[in-house]
């Protein structure tokens, strides 16, 4: 019986998330499958993944065929590296406790590069909040000034309507004296 590492779609419409499971090739992908080995969700940012290393590396070491998405999945999670460095151990390359050693030092390194992108997706987001402010303030500084232009220019209008209304009822006076 072939066997696939593959997706199972749930969630609802427009906001999918996914089971990572086991199941024969020829099932459906939302139908029957073997077990369950982890969960993925693409909405979140950055993606989370919720995967039991050990059961995938038991099925991998089987004959389980990961799909590509799978494979993209547990490669970035370290599976595929631990698989590999188990192979080494079983070679003899080196001992258990150095593929071990290995494993968590790709592990702190990958959490370090990803602590600085979030921190530089961080500062990013606040230099962008930033400018936005600072465009917002300039927008509204040249509406206030354009109001204030406006009520200026109504006020020296109306101020040379009554001017023009008392020169009139002058001028209207002045005949009327004669």
């Amino acid at each position: 019986m072939a066997v696939k590492i593959r997706l199972a779609r749930h969630g609802r419409k427009g906001y999918a998330f996914y089971h990572i499971v086991v199941a024969d090739v020829r099932s459906p992908r939302d139908g029957k499958f073997i077990e369950r080995i982890g969960s993925y969700n693409p909405n979140t940012n950055p993606a989370t993944v919720d995967l039991n290393i050990d059961k995938a590396i038991v099925w991998l070491k089987n004959g389980a065929q990961p799909t590509d998405t799978v494979r993209n999945i547990l490669s970035h999670e370290g599976v595929l590296l631990k698989k590999h460095l188990l192979e080494g151990v079983k070679k003899g390359a080196f001992d258990e406790a150095e593929a071990e050693k290995r494993f968590n030092a790709w592990k702190e390194d990958k959490a370090k590069k990803l602590e600085a992108l979030n921190s530089k997706n961080a500062s990013a987001k606040q230099s962008a909040a930033k400018v936005r402010l600072e465009a917002e303030t300039k927008v509204n500084a040249d509406r206030a000034a354009a109001i204030a232009k406006k009520a200026e220019d109504a006020a020296a209008a109306k101020a040379a309507e009554e001017a023009a209304k008392a020169a009139e009822a002058q001028a209207e006076e002045a005949p009327a004296a004669e």
